[in-house]
């Protein structure tokens, strides 16, 4: 069983502590020993492979986010989105995030129930996963992330929160090869877990950590990018010379880096607050959601840029992670659309 403890990130400081620093080396490995491009490969086009997820439920990933008392590790939302990078630095094809998010709020809404999934609903290989967006009164469908390999989907639904159990729906083809399906809540299986302002805010609260865990996950990807770039550029050559030493490919790599660092580091931030201080500075989740969109797609364009031809092709681990930082950023539809969230929540820090 994997447990964290209380982040050591400080305000103003972007190193780990040690015990993060040893969720970050422990995730590390494992994601590079258990994912290899070949095993991303092999998930697709689904993007979802089971003997990864039975082994992450076996760790205690996927309920390390869960409090102590339900059996959880008492992770952080920092050791989580630690884990998410790692995740993300190897594509891995497991809806980690979201079986996270969504565990995490039915514990905090119905712990009861969460006991239940705790206790061998994840050893089957069955988990809740969380509708992005509110239920429209009408009723009509919308995209949800993992919804092709799990039919328990967490909802808000007018004041109420929701969890509807059914059967996967059949996944819908996309760029990111991430397991989505169109969901629309299904006539029965439906377990109010909340109502009225308590059900909106922790379908808020669960958005936002959706969006905060992804985030993280986009740095991952342009960090795992990048890396296949330069190891590229390190033994490609051309007029007897790396073709790294040239300034219009290492400049465009360091340039690409930076916006990755950046994209990590603002993400670590937001973790550290949502833990920490989770009122004072509620717009950093949608700045970080918004700019690691941004940094991981510049990143794996240059990677795939600087291979050449080669990039552009299957054979290329590259094309990897291009597919996936395009797909993976508008599961939850335009990060642009993040701009006008990070308005207001300045806005109202002004007013207040």
């Amino acid at each position: 069983m994997i447990t964290a403890h209380r982040p050591e990130l400080r305000r103003n400081d972007y190193s780990l502590g040690e015990e993060q620093a040893d969720v970050q080396a422990a995730f590390a490995e494992l994601f590079a020993r258990e994912c290899p491009s070949s095993r991303v490969r092999e998930a697709e086009p689904l993007g979802h492979d089971e003997g990864l997820w039975r082994s992450l439920v076996r760790t205690g990933a996927a309920t390390m986010g869960l409090p102590e008392v339900l059996g959880g590790g008492g992770a952080s939302p920092l050791d989580l989105a630690l884990v998410a990078e790692a995740a993300g630095r190897h594509v891995a094809p497991v809806p980690l995030i979201e079986a996270s998010v969504a565990l995490r709020l039915l514990a905090e809404a119905a712990p009861d129930l969460a006991r239940r999934w705790i206790g061998g609903a994840l050893e089957d290989g069955r988990f809740p996963t969380l509708a992005l967006h509110p239920v429209a009164p009408d009723g009509t469908r919308q995209l949800v992330p993992a919804g092709a390999v799990t039919g328990a989907v967490i909802a808000l639904t007018g004041d109420e929160l929701a969890l509807y159990e059914g059967e996967p729906a059949p996944s819908v083809a996309n760029q990111g090869r991430a397991p989505v399906a169109w969901w629309r809540p299904p006539s029965g299986g439906r377990t109010v877990l909340a109502e009225g302002d308590r059900a909106r805010a922790l379908y808020a609260t669960a958005v936002r950590e959706w969006k905060l865990l992804t985030a993280a996950a986009l740095s991952g990807i342009g960090e795992g990018a990048l890396a296949l770039g330069l190891d590229f550029v390190k033994d490609r050559t051309a007029f007897d010379t790396p073709i790294g030493a040239f300034q219009a490919i290492s400049h465009a790599l360091a340039d690409a880096h930076t916006g990755v660092v950046g994209a990590r580091n603002l993400a670590r931030k937001a973790a550290w607050f949502a833990g920490s201080e989770p009122d004072a500075r509620p717009e950093l989740v949608p700045m970080a959601f918004a700019y690691a969109a941004q940094a991981a797609t510049k990143a794996v364009t240059v990677a795939t840029h600087v291979q050449g031809g080669f990039g552009f092709t299957v054979e290329s681990d590259v094309q990897l992670y291009f597919r996936r930082a395009k797909g993976w950023s508008v599961l939850a539809g335009d990060p642009r659309a993040e701009l006008s969230a990070i308005g207001d929540l300045l806005a109202d820090r002004v007013k207040g």
